[in-house]
């Protein structure tokens, strides 16, 4: 059940990107992402309100695991949102997008040293292969280059090195989560998610202000505030109780999920690299989770 949950997260991500944006360009980055995490906040709310278990599991939740985990998970839901919301356009959209998936290869690696686990030399070409694959996955055959994107960098540094911290930032809760939280139970991303939201209100009313709702953007809010709660509450319980590598390997396939979704509702056009992306980054994939022992995983954790 809890390999599963991951492969639940998987897909609900991939709806992120897209409505980020398009709420970023109606709303302003902060004031969507307060607004979205405001409605998965009341979710975890009403589901600690309606359950004595799952206080009482929160209460026993060490205090490392709170600030250490805290922190990162914190990070990332604030980094991200404004890094798609502050890109200068949809296209520099998918090279944010590019640093920001750099976090599975990033959880693979940190693994090595945070959980203690052993990889092989395949490691060394599915990290090079899952990274071309997301690289061409997300310019979908445009003429961005890393030169480009280097030479991007200096012209909007903000958005580039939010990206690259939200990459970092779930790498290291990822790990974390998996070692500190054990077996205590439902971990804390029902009072993550409230922290998160009165976080970025207050921000938001100081920095924001003026925007227009409408049915369109409420029901973005909606859905993606829906959405986020279930895969981050699914994403918790794989990183506890299900085969790590495996779901953290599969994770990879997120950016072409993303970019699908992406095109559909931004109207950007796809190209056959996307494909050809999308098969280089799942071999890379495959070779990462042979690498780092997912066979010798075991299936008790699934």
């Amino acid at each position: 059940m809890g390999t599963i949950s991951g492969f639940v997260a998987i897909i609900l991500w991939s709806t992120t990107v897209a409505l980020a944006r398009s709420l970023s360009e109606q709303l302003g980055p902060l004031s969507a992402a307060a607004a979205v995490y405001t409605v998965s906040g009341s979710i975890a709310l009403l589901r600690l309100v309606h359950s004595s278990q799952r206080r009482k599991q929160i209460s026993q939740i060490p205090l490392k695991y709170l600030i250490g985990c805290g922190i990162p998970f914190l990070s990332y839901m604030i980094a991200l949102f404004l890094a798609v919301g502050y890109a200068a356009g949809r296209q520099q959209v998918l090279e944010v997008g590019l640093l920001n998936y750099l976090w599975p290869t990033l959880t693979i690696l940190l693994s090595l040293v945070v959980l203690k686990r052993r990889a092989t030399v395949w490691l060394i070409p599915g990290t090079i292969l899952a990274l071309i694959g997301i690289f061409l996955v997300l310019t979908q055959g445009s003429r961005v280059s890393f030169g480009s994107i280097l030479e991007n960098v200096s012209a909007n540094p903000v958005a580039y090195s939010l990206g690259l911290s939200a990459a970092i930032s779930w790498a290291v809760y990822s790990n974390l989560t998996r070692r500190w939280a054990g077996n205590t139970g439902q971990g804390m991303v029902d009072l993550f998610l409230p922290i998160t939201a009165v976080t970025l209100i207050v921000v938001s009313l100081l920095a924001e202000s003026g925007h227009v709702w409408s049915a369109r953007s409420l029901l973005e809010v909606g859905f993606l505030g829906i959405v986020t709660y279930v895969a981050y509450w699914s994403w918790e319980v794989s990183m506890r109780r299900g085969n790590f590598t495996l779901v953290a390997a599969a994770s990879y396939i997120t950016p072409f999920f993303s970019t699908v979704v992406a095109s559909l509702y931004l109207h950007v056009a796809p190209t056959a690299s996307l494909w050809i992306g999308c098969a280089v980054l799942v071999l890379g994939s495959l070779l990462s989770w042979v690498s780092i022992g997912a066979l010798r995983d075991g299936s008790a954790n699934e």
